[in-house]
């Protein structure tokens, strides 16, 4: 499976206890990795508050402006980078997949949290001033615990992790109010997982609808309904946006990218990519680098 790079793994770095889980205060962070300003991946989740500072995030291609008291939450593969004005500082945890996995007996628990569903539109978020003396509080005593040696500090980190999703949760005041996700919700969700799980290989709606044992037209009409767009366009977004993360990576050609993504040639991917973006991969792959070097 080829990957954008530089893509990091969670032991890489900096000083940890233990490869599940690494907690910091943003600028030492940020002093230390100096290099990851340019584009990079993570293969963990990746949280980070702002409390002072500004300039500019892009996740995902999605460029956001930096402010206090802004939090980003990010998943796995997802591709970012910044460039900040003046000193910034805030706080960061970045926590594998297994870390809370091996602890909740649903071991699904965190992907409740719409944060957490690859959204841009859910996952950076303003926080409220009512609520700043809180968070700032409960990230302060984050750090402390991570620097305690203290008998089940690993638990107490994710219990108090945990606190910290739930309040987030908690500012969106419909969520407490939503009973269980209705069955076309039920299918949409299941619908997103199957696509991140096969979107190289299955490129129709009616292979998802077998899988989900509906009808294309059903599948068709959950997702206008739902989210105002057709499977296909689903399918192809999550093509589209792989595409995007791969090009990053100036040591994989056009042809590479391709293959990888299931297309049948080279012309038939240019296209496609130009279709929706207007511009080929070559030239998209020059504008990003472009930025890179000039952030």
């Amino acid at each position: 499976m080829l990957q954008s790079t530089p893509v990091f793994d969670i032991c890489t770095l900096s000083d940890f206890r233990q490869d599940d889980i690494l907690i910091s205060r943003f600028a030492p962070y940020l002093e230390h990795h100096k290099n990851l300003h340019a584009a990079h991946g993570h293969t963990f989740y990746h949280l980070v508050l702002f409390t002072q500072g500004a300039g500019s995030h892009v996740i995902d291609f999605e460029r956001f402006t930096v402010k206090p008291y802004q939090i980003y939450f990010m998943i796995p593969g997802q591709v970012h980078s910044w460039s900040f004005e003046g000193f910034t500082d805030g706080y960061i945890i970045n926590f594998s997949t297994a870390f809370f996995q091996t602890f909740l007996l649903n071991a699904a628990y965190i992907e409740n949290f719409s944060f957490f569903g690859g959204d841009l539109k859910d996952a950076v978020i303003d926080l409220p001033a009512a609520m700043h003396n809180e968070i700032y509080a409960l990230f302060e005593e984050i750090i402390s615990e991570w620097q305690n040696t203290a008998a089940l500090s690993a638990d107490m980190l994710r219990v108090l992790i945990i606190r910290l999703f739930i309040l987030v949760h908690r500012l969106n005041t419909s969520a407490g109010s939503k009973g269980p996700l209705s069955y076309n919700q039920t299918l949409l969700k299941n619908f997103q997982k199957l696509i991140e799980a096969n979107y190289t290989r299955l490129k129709l709606p009616k292979d998802y609808a077998e899988l989900l044992y509906i009808t294309p037209n059903h599948l068709n009409a959950i997702c206008k309904d739902l989210l105002g767009i057709q499977a296909g366009e689903m399918i192809r977004n999550r093509t589209l946006l792989e595409a995007k993360r791969l090009l990053t990576n100036q040591q994989l050609s056009i042809s590479q990218i391709a293959f990888e993504l299931n297309f049948s040639d080279n012309s038939y991917f240019t296209k496609f990519f130009k279709k929706t973006e207007n511009i080929t991969p070559e030239e998209f792959r020059k504008k990003i680098l472009n930025n890179d070097h000039n952030e």
